[in-house]
Order: structure tokens, then sequence, then C-alpha cells
């Protein structure tokens, strides 16, 4: 199991938490998603090796970003 962090920026709310948990947790092989609203962290446990360009993509499709 492996973990990775990002920040995602954007994020005003707990709806924005909850809209970012939901896409992530549907990326393959993810396991836990931890997001922290105040900071924007993004905490990733996954089977094997997280794949950073799904997450992000995943992100996305919420609706935010990660910082670079």
């Amino acid at each position: 199991m492996s973990t990775a962090s990002f920040t995602v920026t954007g994020m005003t709310c707990g709806h924005c938490v909850a809209s970012v948990k939901e896409e992530v947790s549907e990326v393959p092989g993810v396991q836990e998603v931890q997001v922290e609203l105040a900071s924007g962290l993004l905490t990733v446990s996954a089977e094997g090796a997280v794949d950073a360009a799904a997450v992000e993509a995943a992100v996305t499709e919420a609706g935010y970003a990660l910082a670079k």
C-alpha cells in the first residue's frame, strides 16, 4: 500500500470536500481518501502506486485543481 499527498485549490466548503472525495475514491486502486478543507490537503492511499495523473483528472472532474 502506498500513500501520496496533494494540495487541492478552490475548495470553499464541505460540499467541495465531498465532491473531491467522491471523484478520487473512484480512481482504480484507491483504498482511502482524506481531504482537509482548511489546508486543501488531499491524502490518497492505494493498493499499489498512487496514479498521480488519475488523481489529478478526478480532482479536475470534481471542478477543482491541484496546486503545482
